[in-house]
């Protein structure tokens, strides 16, 4: 297929060479000339505006939006539904709220362009793992981007198992569905920092927290994906010296909690876990440095240092 890859970041980039790689033609642009610049020598078609994004699009236009969520996203969907005609899509793949994307659903369904919001994860190793999708849409709608979502997602290891995307409802259940999932991200990070500093204050032990995260990644009823990368981080620097214990959110788990209390949804674990990030900004633990080297290993999400 032909789309537009908007917003060349962590994850914008590393998408569209996901999509160049599988065949598909993809127009880029970014406020960064660098960024375009480095995806047109993958094989990308450079565009140096929204105009002209549009411009080398055919209909039925297709236009993934990949920049922060909030202002951003707001603006870039704006300026596309200006050129966008009957039949177009739009796909959010950005962690926009989901209100939000309701709205703007709303508001590009009255000139007959579609908005899909793509809930996506997979942080930095999508383009070799591939990436968890879950989609809001009509049902005719994702059938329309069906070619690009099976490019995108993880390569199945049988024909049995699940693709790692599907719709899961109407626009905006994409970004709910995956606001709910970071919010259960946090409460798992929380659940390994806590254990990994309870050892690491057993002093007389010595434990080699290396080492046991090792022995949990085989068999192990807690073995994860973020356990492999809490012992990657461990193998890497056990002492995790220069990292500070500064835990940022990004607010998808601000979110969850709010709709919890909206829905009167008791959400105990992943409220304490967001609490101890606002609290990470004022302490000085074993715990949230991990935390902070896990968020870096899976999303690439910068560090503060110590």
């Amino acid at each position: 297929m032909k789309l537009a890859m908007i917003g060349l970041g962590r994850m914008g980039a590393n998408m569209a060479e996901r999509l160049l790689r599988g065949g598909h033609e993809v127009v880029v642009f970014d406020l960064s000339p660098e960024a375009v610049k480095t995806m047109e020598g993958k094989g990308a078609i450079a565009a140096t505006s929204l105009e002209e994004v549009v411009e080398l699009l055919e209909p039925p236009r297709i236009a993934w939006v990949m920049v922060p969520a909030g202002e951003a996203t707001e603006k870039t969907i704006k300026a596309i539904a200006k050129t966008f005609q009957p039949g177009d899509t739009v796909i959010d793949g950005g962690n926009s709220f989901y209100k939000d994307t309701v709205r703007r659903g709303e508001a590009l369904a009255k000139i007959w362009v579609e908005l899909i919001d793509v809930g996506t994860s997979g942080g930095v190793w999508g383009l070799a793992e591939g990436y968890s999708m879950m989609v809001g849409s009509s049902e005719e709608g994702i059938k329309g981007i069906m070619p690009i979502l099976k490019t995108l997602a993880p390569t199945s290891k049988s024909p049995e198992s699940s693709p790692g995307w599907g719709r899961v409802g109407p626009s905006g259940a994409g970004h709910f569905v995956k606001m709910v999932h970071n919010g259960i991200e946090y409460g798992m990070m929380q659940a390994y920092a806590e254990g990994f500093e309870l050892m690491e204050r057993k002093e007389e032990f010595a434990l080699d927290l290396g080492e046991v995260s090792r022995i949990w990644q085989d068999g192990s009823v807690i073995r994860s994906w973020l356990l492999d990368l809490t012992a990657e981080a461990l193998k890497e620097d056990p002492e995790l010296k220069g990292i500070a214990p500064f835990v940022p959110d990004s607010g998808e788990g601000r979110w969850t909690v709010m709709e919890g209390v909206e829905l009167g949804v008791s959400l105990p674990v992943i409220t304490l876990a967001l609490q101890n990030r606002f609290k990470s900004q004022d302490d000085d633990s074993y715990g949230d440095k991990l935390l902070s080297a896990m968020r870096n290993k899976f999303g690439g999400h910068e560090i503060k240092k110590s």
